[in-house]
């Protein structure tokens, strides 16, 4: 049976205060059970949100990483560091790393890999932009960023990742893509991984949903056949919606 996720990506947002606050709201709600919690702070957080949730089911994941281990790389954090503070996922591949950032999906390949070796989880993102939707090109769009960015990955390998496909066009817009279309999209995902991997690996992997998905649209997102969960932006930064929308399945 696969894993019902819901990850918090706090994003650039809130200070020491409110970290420290909004994680203690969080751990002190009644939590379904079999959903797994993933908190995604900012790097100055990390350490914090991890050392408070060791004793809890909740998990901790980072924004995001370097792919090399040390250095010469001022302002970055490796693997190495992340799973030294408690770290158990890491975003690759956000859509706003990839628009904003300019990383390509040969700078992710080694992301991912750099993940594996630190025995940290990768949480690979992939979705298309609105003009790509409108043109048609969004199958091809997914596609592409999941062959050249997580396909070389061995079956071993595939089974400790997690994917979550974002529609750009739905993210901070308060436009959710309809179930039809998530639906869609996340059927695509899991028969490109059956043709990767077999039907076993297939069915195994969670794909989560993200794109303004709330409190309101969560509980009818959540009861399609191929969404395991959700990635969540805004909504995960009040933890009555956060918890509400981790209560959906």
């Amino acid at each position: 049976m696969r894993k019902k996720i819901v990850a918090g990506n706090w994003k650039m947002n809130n200070n020491l205060n409110q970290a420290i606050d909004l994680t203690a709201q969080i751990l002190s709600s009644k939590i379904n059970t079999t959903t797994e919690i993933i908190l995604i702070p900012s790097f100055p957080f990390l350490q914090l949100v991890a050392e408070s949730c060791k004793n809890s089911m909740i998990k901790v994941g980072a924004q995001n990483c370097n792919k090399n281990e040390k250095g010469a790389f001022t302002g970055e954090v490796s693997c190495q560091m992340l799973n030294s503070v408690g770290v158990q996922y890491v975003l690759v591949g956000h859509s706003e790393r990839r628009a904003l950032f300019q990383e390509s999906n040969k700078d992710l390949v080694e992301k991912v890999n750099s993940c594996l070796t630190n025995n940290i989880n990768p949480i690979y993102c992939c979705g298309e932009h609105l003009e790509e939707r409108n043109n048609n090109h969004h199958f091809e769009t997914v596609k592409t960023q999941l062959v050249e960015g997580l396909f070389h990955l061995t079956d071993n390998q595939i089974k400790s990742t997690i994917i979550a496909y974002e529609p750009v066009w739905a993210i901070g817009t308060g436009v959710t893509a309809t179930p039809s279309q998530a639906q869609e999209m996340h059927q695509f995902i899991r028969q490109l991984l059956n043709e990767r991997y077999g039907e076993s690996i297939a069915e195994s992997l969670s794909i989560l949903y993200g794109g303004s998905c709330n409190a309101s649209n969560a509980k009818e997102l959540f009861s399609l056949k191929d969404v395991d969960g959700g990635l969540i932006g805004g909504a995960s930064l009040v933890a009555k919606d956060f918890i509400a929308i981790a209560n959906s399945f």
